[in-house]
Formats: structure tokens, sequence, C-alpha cells
């Protein structure tokens, strides 16, 4: 990874005008490479943690423990096909993906294509390097 690695936080998700859930699987790519360990807790949803064994395919030191995730930062991800299962975790997926080295390739989309229009072009502008392949 290139740069200065973010510290690790903690984060509850919960009803307005508190953090929302919409945010937390993004939160937990951003703790997988994080300085430290990191909590996230999730009160709105049950299983919304469906993108963790996927990072973990990366190479993510992530557990999951009732509602939390406990997230242990590491060095450097690596690149491996992830399949996305819902709109959220796809977009962690792919934030994921971003940092880690090699190539990753997030399987199923469409999921993704639900809430972010033109996602990789989008990224591209601000200098990723990212593509969709054909199926």
């Amino acid at each position: 990874m290139k740069g200065k690695r973010p510290k690790a936080i903690d984060l509850k998700t919960a009803p307005y005008p508190a953090m929302p859930t919409d945010i937390q699987a993004q939160f937990t790519a951003l703790n997988t490479i994080a300085e430290g360990t990191g909590r996230i807790t999730e009160t709105v949803f049950e299983n919304r943690f469906m993108h963790v064994q996927e990072m973990k395919r990366m190479g993510a030191d992530v557990d999951v423990e009732g509602n939390t995730v406990i997230i242990k930062g590491v060095e450097q991800l690596k690149a491996a096909p992830v399949m996305a299962t819902d709109l959220r975790a796809s977009a962690s997926l792919v934030i994921a993906g971003l940092v880690a080295e090699g190539d990753t390739l997030v399987e199923r989309i469409y999921h993704i294509d639900r809430g972010y229009e033109c996602i990789e072009e989008k990224l591209q502008q601000l200098g990723a390097k990212i593509r969709r392949v054909p199926a």
C-alpha cells in the first residue's frame, strides 16, 4: 500500500441521526488496512456482515462476534476473486480491491450497479486502476 495507513476506528450503527448502517461495510474495508484494531457494531440489521468472509479471502484479519466485527489492520491486502452479496458489501469489496496488491475480481456486480452508476468511471477519474470486464 502506498502512503500512510489510517488509524483504526470503532463505530456503532444506529438510526438517524447516528451513524448510518449503510456505511459500515465501507468502514470495515478501511479498517482492514488501518493501524490498530477497530470494532464495528451493527444495531440496525441482522446478518449485515456478508462482506467479511470475502475480505478474509484477501488476507483481512476480521472476526465476527455476534453483531460486532473486530478488524485488526494488516499492512497489505492481497487480490482475490470475491463475490458481492448486496449493494453496500459490493462497494466495500471494490474499496478493498483498490488497496489490495494485484488484480481483484468482484463477481455479481449487478448489486453495485443498483446504487452506484458508472462507479468504475468515477473512480478512474480519481486515479483508481479499475475496469469493468465482461462476464
